[in-house]
Formats: C-alpha cells, structure tokens, sequence
C-alpha cells in the first residue's frame, strides 16, 4: 500500500506545533500501525531527518503506552490499542492523520509522545490495601462471592491508557478513576480504605485537571478493553455513600 501520513510534530512541549505530511510506500497490509510508524521513522533517519516520536512497549495490546489518535479515532478506526491495530483496517492511497491525545492533563512532550504521569497521581492517591504480609495466603481463605470477583476482574482490565479522555468531549477522566475504585472497593481486601479511597482518588482526579463527566459515553465506546459506561455511576455511589460518612 502506498499511503500519506499527516502527523503531528512538536519539539518540545514549550514550542507550538504542526502537521507535517509523508508518504509511505510498500506498506503490507500485515503490518500493525507501529511497525509502519516504524518504517517512516526508517525512512527519515536514512534521509537525516528527526523521526517521528511515539510511545510504545509491550507491542500486544497489555501496558497501554501506544497512545495516538488516528483519523479523530483514540487508537484508530478498531476497538482495540494502536499496537494491535493493523493496516489492514485501512486502504492503498488513504489519507491518515496521526495526532496525540488531546486533553490539558495530557501534556505533550514531544511528536506523539504526552505525559500521562497524572493517571499514575489518581492511582497513588488511592493508597494500599490491608493485606497481611509474608506467605501468599490460601486462594480459598477470604470467600469472595461470583458476581463480586467477575465485576472486579472487569475492571482491573483498564490498561490506563487514556483513551477514555482522549475520545470524551471533555478530556474526562472518569471511566478510568472508576475502573481503579471499583475493582477495588468491591473486594473484602479493599475494604478498609473504601471510603478514603473513592473520595482521594476523585480529588486528585478533580486536581489534575481532567473535564467534568457529562455521560456522553464516548470513553467507553473507545476503552479497548470494555470498561463499561455504568462504572462510572457505581463510583459515583461510592462517593456519594463515602462523603455522606465522612460528613457524619
């Protein structure tokens, strides 16, 4: 496939910055979307050119660093992370625009590259869990019922990656926060630190500059691993159940 790229370049996070357009050729409809962002990089390098910036890891769709927006899309036109979205999904002779994530508490660092260390503050702000120490314990010694461990283990799936507030209108954090107190609140283990958990990790949220949520509902259209929508309102009845105790 040949293809024209438009993608976002900026220097530094102090600089402003601009769309600059490539084309790509002999791209294999094989290839995921990094690898052909690979080959342009390629491409730059032999021509001494800066290449394009991007954040990536794991390479399979489990850490959540692959962040970009493709054609207005967070992670482009597949319900899935951009290292897993392959060319396949688009056409010989397309058009992309190729952008970060679009939120003040994203900021960019560089290219493609922001600074997601804000998801990483609303996780700390939640604390620990009272777990004794020593020996792993008997899978069977604290009885967690079904329905409990299965809502759980649907949220503990957010790889925090962003695109949650890069697709909602208001750069919300939300779907996220709620995925990291749920699967949390609603075990025996998390139980202790419920209420300070849900109310410190929704101030830090509120701190670090994230939109209001509105329930547009795009987050969890664009979440890639299906945290759903109603997350958020089991978070907000864990506040609200929260700060009514707290106000006792």
């Amino acid at each position: 496939m040949r293809l024209t790229l438009r993608v976002w370049r900026q220097k530094n996070p102090h600089t402003p910055g601009q769309m600059a357009t490539y084309d790509v050729d002999n791209i294999s409809a094989d290839m995921s979307f990094l690898e052909m962002l690979d080959t342009l990089n390629e491409e730059l390098i032999l021509r001494g050119d800066d290449p394009v910036a991007f954040d990536h890891d794991c390479r399979e769709g489990i850490c959540g660093a692959c962040s970009l927006v493709i054609n207005g899309d967070a992670h482009g036109p597949e319900r899935t992370t951009t290292c897993q979205l392959h060319m396949r999904s688009f056409s010989d002779g397309d058009t992309i625009d190729v952008e970060p994530w679009r939120a003040s508490a994203f900021p960019v660092v560089k290219d493609l590259v922001v600074d997601r260390s804000s998801f990483d503050r609303i996780i700390q702000a939640g604390g620990y869990v009272s777990v004794p120490t020593g020996a792993a314990p008997d899978a069977h010694a604290t009885p967690v019922p079904k329905a409990d461990a299965d809502f759980a283990f649907e949220h503990a799936e957010c790889i925090g990656c962003g695109a949650c507030v890069a697709a909602c209108p208001n750069g919300s954090a939300m779907l996220f926060t709620s995925a990291k107190v749920n699967h949390l609140n609603v075990l025996p283990q998390g139980a202790p630190e419920r209420e300070t958990r849900v109310l410190d990790m929704v101030a830090q949220m509120d701190d670090e500059g994230f939109g209001g949520c509105t329930l547009a509902g795009e987050c969890a259209t664009a979440c890639p691993k299906g945290i759903p929508l109603p997350s958020i309102a089991a978070m907000n009845k864990e506040w609200l159940r929260a700060n009514r105790k707290a106000k006792r």
